[in-house]
């Protein structure tokens, strides 16, 4: 079972910078896609961005491109997200999510284990 602890969030002003982290106890870290999801109050949890096992390959959903980029650290078992250009709309609990598998879609059904999550509050 794979267990993952995320850490960095907070809260922060519009135009700040935060960089989430999480680590994994899994045995092939660079086996598993890793992404970040996130849920806003009254919403569905979206995803936001995911790294292919190797790190060459990854996404980010329209609404972060540009501002936000994961990475990822196989030596450390570790990832990052770091998120530049906050705004309100950013306000959400961040989980990080691994697959079993070196690539995974955005759709969080295609996502084994699961993180507690991290709140990230960004004020106007």
């Amino acid at each position: 079972q794979v267990q993952l602890e995320e850490s960095g969030g907070g809260l922060v002003q519009a135009g700040d910078s935060l960089r989430l982290s999480c680590v994994s106890n899994g045995r092939t870290f660079s086996n598993n896609a890793m992404g970040w999801f996130r849920q806003a109050p009254g919403k569905e949890r979206e995803f936001v961005a995911r790294v292919s096992g190797s790190g060459a390959i990854s996404a980010y959903a329209d609404s972060v491109k540009g501002r936000f980029t994961i990475s990822r650290d196989n030596n450390k078992n570790t990832v990052w997200l770091q998120m530049h250009s906050l705004q309100p709309e950013d306000t959400a609990v961040y989980y990080c999510a691994a697959a079993r598998n070196p690539l995974a879609g955005d759709t969080s059904g295609l996502w084994h284990y699961w993180g507690q999550g991290t709140q990230v509050t960004v004020s106007s």
